[in-house]
């Protein structure tokens, strides 16, 4: 069994829990990096789905403060969440048996939440944050059906604190899915052990769902990328010097723990066989990956087509596998 005691170590350390906790704790609490107005996905870049409507409908009622910050951070992010809840959702449906998802590290939690109250008991979710203000979101509205909430860092989410709380014991023998949007790039760029360490909770035919910010070959690239998000799409929610505080706040550090694509497919491809591109916008990318074949079609058959403008994609586009 690997050992992974310097990884937890270098996750303590990490700017996520230290130099940038103020900047989670403050924007999960609604006290700062709050939007002029609340982002509403656009139903135009969609298709007419009454199953994908009662998903936008809900989710955008179960939003805390932190959600509402992040899909007014990054373009047309909410329009691809609600498109994952949707197959995600359509995969619970068409499968013989109960489905487990891992949210890792998303904030509140919506997402997950939202497709565990409208799939019924078909798809259970556990999602954590080590934020006390966005396990509140997350109750805010109840204690939800079939979905629960680790108050923690992901790096001290183990199988065995699972098999010791009876709330957690139903996915001690691992999930069907797990996501990670964009948590890994605010501790380290140490790809190979957080994928390592994330996998070890995965069931051997399950599904690893990665949306992270990536780093350009041409660092020239990813300036105009920026540009174009800061001043293309931010200002529909942000002033200027909130835009600007968020750069000196944070982007400059979590730039440091991005990695490349093809740094993020060799720490991929050292788990797993399969690994596809399924959105982009910018500088940031949704992958898919799986050592099952199978299942990762089916799921990949389920997503509706990006809800993006073509502005926004740059190569490698969607549908292609990710390039070592």
């Amino acid at each position: 069994m690997q050992d992974f005691s310097d990884f937890l170590t270098e996750c303590d350390r990490a700017p996520r829990l230290n130099n940038l906790a103020g900047f989670f704790s403050e924007t999960a609490a609604g006290r700062g990096g709050v939007p002029i107005r609340k982002p509403v996905v656009d139903m135009r870049l969609l298709p007419n789905d009454n199953l994908l409507h009662r998903i936008v409908e809900l989710h955008a009622r179960r939003q805390g403060f932190f959600d509402q910050h992040y899909h007014g951070s990054i373009p047309y992010r909410l329009e691809e969440e609600c498109r994952m809840a949707h197959a995600l959702l359509r995969y619970s449906q068409q499968s013989t048996r109960d489905i487990s998802l891992y949210s890792l590290g998303t904030a509140e939690g919506t997402m997950a939440r939202t497709i565990s109250e409208l799939g019924q008991g078909k798809i259970r979710s556990l999602s954590c944050s080590p934020n006390e203000e966005n396990h509140k979101c997350f109750m805010a509205f109840g204690n939800p059906p079939h979905a629960q909430f680790y108050l923690g860092p992901f790096h001290r989410l183990t199988d065995a604190y699972m098999r010791s709380e009876e709330s957690l014991e139903q996915f001690a023998d691992g999930f069907d899915v797990i996501l990670e949007d964009t948590t890994f790039q605010m501790y380290s760029p140490n790809r190979h052990q957080q994928i390592a360490f994330v996998a070890r909770h995965l069931k051997d035919d399950g599904i690893l769902l990665l949306v992270e910010k990536f780093q350009a070959a041409d660092r020239r690239d990813y300036e105009a990328r920026e540009a174009q998000k800061d001043f293309g799409y931010k200002p529909r929610y942000f002033g200027l010097d909130e835009i600007e505080r968020k750069t000196r706040q944070v982007l400059t550090t979590m730039h440091d723990s991005e990695v490349t694509l093809a740094a993020m497919a060799k720490a991929v491809y050292a788990h797993f066989r399969h690994c596809v591109i399924t959105w982009n916008s910018g500088n940031f990318y949704g992958l898919a990956a799986s050592n099952s074949a199978d299942k990762l079609e089916r799921y990949l058959s389920l997503l509706v087509q990006p809800a993006i403008p073509l502005e926004y994609v740059y190569g490698p586009e969607p549908y292609t596998e990710l390039p070592l």
